[in-house]
């Protein structure tokens, strides 16, 4: 159970996240909408530890996140894809991969990442790269660099990368955002894998209501930094304050 409780930020004047309290029950994709500027970006930076908040906490399993380090919440269980974006852009995507495996790896002894070791000795940690390689589509480019990739190939490695590292929480930031037609599938089709996984819990940020409306199981609504909705999709998306806030937004910008 990945809990937040009060958790609010403040900018100078500005309250940008404003004391949400809110718990997210492995097995659940729960999505979080609202129009920009609503605070829904804010809210996963501070979740992950990307930014300090200003009053609250955050939990998961009951152990007191709060105050650690970003990358002391992975370790612990959390797991949000853009934190690894460009994780080692020199090395190749299998490279990538092989490392954060190798990260994985458990017991007293554990190595670590260590850049030098020889790959060839470690078949096991090389044989579960291919396979989370081949689950996003980028076996046929394991050996390129990771900066010489498109855009859409890159947000599937942070995918990949964030499989191997085998977290109790997965958060995607609009995962699909700047892939093609052809792309984005690939990205969904992973996370409805995952959601397979009801030991998980998956939050969400997007946009796109067509997206929301198939993968999520729950719908919560920031707007103005708060939260203003909760609750199943077909319920939440009806709701008069969700037209409002978000839905009604989205029609002012139309053409």
């Amino acid at each position: 159970m990945l809990e937040t409780k009060d958790l609010t930020i403040r900018f100078g004047g500005h309250v940008a996240v404003s004391a949400v309290s809110c718990a997210f029950a492995p097995g659940t994709l729960t999505a979080i909408v609202g129009p920009n500027g609503a605070g829904k970006t804010t809210y996963f930076n501070l979740i992950s530890g990307q930014l300090k908040a200003s009053a609250g906490t955050v939990s998961l399993d009951g152990q007191m996140l709060s105050g650690m380090s970003a990358s002391a919440r992975t370790r612990a269980g959390l797991g949000r894809a853009f934190q690894l974006t460009n994780l080692f852009p020199n090395l190749t995507v299998l490279e990538n991969v092989r490392l954060a495996v190798q990260a994985t790896r458990e017991g007293p002894h554990r190595r670590g990442l260590n850049l030098w070791s020889v790959w060839s000795d470690h078949r096991a940690l090389t044989e579960r790269a291919d396979r989370i390689l081949a689950e996003v589509a980028l076996k046929a480019k394991e050996h390129a660099a990771v900066a010489s990739l498109p855009h859409g190939d890159q947000r599937k490695l942070e995918v990949a990368l964030l499989m191997a590292l085998e977290p109790k929480v997965f958060m995607f930031d609009e995962p699909t955002a700047g892939m093609n037609a052809a792309e984005a599938p690939v990205i969904l089709d992973l996370i409805r894998a995952l959601k397979k996984d009801k030991t998980k819990t998956i939050l969400l940020v997007e946009h796109k209501m067509d997206v929301v409306r198939e993968l999520a199981d729950r719908i919560i609504v920031l707007h103005n930094g708060q939260l203003v909705a909760d609750g199943e999709p077909a319920e939440v998306i009806a709701s008069p304050v969700v037209q409002e806030a978000y839905l009604g937004v989205a029609k002012e910008r139309q053409p």
